[in-house]
């Protein structure tokens, strides 16, 4: 494949058609590297800092050939990223991730965005964690840095996998009491819930001294409301149905959502949280950036 031609898996509609998610988590960050012309790693520290016994999953490259030689025993080189950043990303796989007005639903583009950003943090030989839950916790992976964890993480997505209906605050809070150890926290959600009950459990992450992004999924259908003909609107998760003109009520309903997300964007940045609204036909490019920006600060 020509160079010139990664780039446009940066485009949602061309990554989704892969069945692969190994495949679109490469070539997602791969068309990223191109398309900024640098390495997005420049900046991060690779500094050596000691060495560690081989164990099975470690890439070879990392093996000290010459410490080999001398001791006839394999030690790979640690380096300060192995426990720089542990992560969590937590992947909200409700019922309404699954709309879709086009080829893509939130789900997919939710799957490929984990996908990547955990192809790019074990790239990056920083721990990144799974947590997928609708009304519970669906699973739970553990964050670790090694290239083994990656298929791991690959194998939970699906865009066929869906939950039940959403509670965000509750598996928050749950899972702000697991999380020990201090990191970063990605929430991927369509943030259909309590406003205010979402940004307790967000708060009880900043409590905890976790850095936390927010990454509000919209379908274009979603913001725009540009039905033009009588509408039968169905609730995923409750079934709750209405029929009306789209242009009755789409003054009210396009207020309804700037203000949702001009709430999210003025308390989280209130409590220190990077507040991040993307669509769904939007380039994944932002998405990346914006992780890699936040990694760069902290690091």
């Amino acid at each position: 494949m020509q160079n010139s031609n990664k780039s446009k898996f940066l485009l949602p509609e061309t990554v989704s058609i892969l069945d692969s998610m190994s495949l679109r988590a490469r070539l997602v960050v791969e068309g990223y590297i191109i398309g900024q012309h640098r390495s997005p790693f420049h900046g991060f520290s690779v500094e050596f800092a000691e060495h560690r016994s081989y164990e099975p999953g470690d890439e070879i490259r990392h093996i000290d050939w010459k410490l080999y030689g001398k001791t006839d025993r394999l030690y790979v080189k640690r380096y300060e990223e192995e426990t720089n950043l542990s992560s969590h990303i937590i992947l909200d796989i409700s019922k309404s991730m699954m709309f879709s007005s086009s080829k893509i639903s939130k789900l997919s583009y939710a799957n490929t965005l984990v996908a990547a950003l955990s192809y790019l943090m074990i790239k990056q030989q920083d721990a990144v964690g799974l947590v997928q839950f609708s009304n519970q916790i669906d699973s739970f992976l553990l964050p670790k840095s090694r290239p083994s964890h990656l298929s791991s993480i690959l194998d939970k997505l699906g865009d066929d996998k869906f939950g039940q209906d959403t509670q965000i605050e509750k598996i928050l809070h749950e899972m702000a009491e697991r999380i020990v150890k201090r990191g970063l926290v990605i929430l991927i959600s369509d943030l259909i819930d309590d406003q205010q009950k979402i940004l307790n459990g967000l708060k009880h992450f900043r409590h905890n001294k976790q850095e936390v992004i927010v990454f509000h999924l919209f379908d274009r259908k979603e913001l725009e409301f540009d039905f033009s003909d009588r509408t039968k609107f169905v609730d995923m998760e409750t079934g709750e149905e209405i029929t009306t003109e789209p242009w009755h009520i789409r003054s009210n309903y396009k207020d309804l959502i700037s203000k949702k997300q001009k709430y999210f964007r003025a308390k989280c940045q209130e409590n220190l949280i990077d507040y991040c609204p993307i669509v769904t036909d939007q380039s994944l490019e932002f998405c990346l950036t914006e992780y890699l920006r936040k990694r760069k600060n902290l690091g």
